[in-house]
């Protein structure tokens, strides 16, 4: 069983940034690849971005391509999001979720592929 912790979300103006960190205690998290998805009021969960895991690859949804970046830190067990250039449409809950196929393919950008989630944090972005 692998528990993650989302954390970092906020009120944050247009413009700024912020950086969600999702954590875990298992120490088979650096065999996971790791994604995060977003999900605002009265629409589908979207995918944000995801790493592999040796973090050699990344991949990232197109609305926030350029903006966002996917760390992770596999000695600390911790995933980070990294968000500037904040629109106000980037407010929403964001998940970080783990899969235990650890590379990158097709199905990294489709939620039912990731085996675990964190609890969810809220972004909102003020125009």
């Amino acid at each position: 069983q692998v528990q993650l912790v989302d954390s970092g979300g906020g009120l944050v103006q247009a413009g700024g940034s912020l950086r969600l960190s999702c954590a875990t205690s298992a120490r088979t998290f650096s065999n996971y690849a790791m994604g995060w998805f977003r999900q605002a009021p009265g629409k589908a969960q979207e995918f944000v971005a995801a790493i592999s895991w040796s973090g050699g690859s990344t991949v990232y949804g197109a609305s926030v391509k350029d903006r966002f970046t996917i760390p992770r830190d596999n000695a600390k067990n911790t995933v980070y999001l990294q968000m500037n250039g904040l629109k106000f449409e980037d407010t929403a809950t964001y998940y970080c979720a783990a899969r235990a196929k650890g590379t990158i393919d097709a199905g990294t950008f489709h939620r039912y592929e990731y085996d675990y989630w964190g609890q969810g944090t809220q972004v909102t972005v003020s125009s």
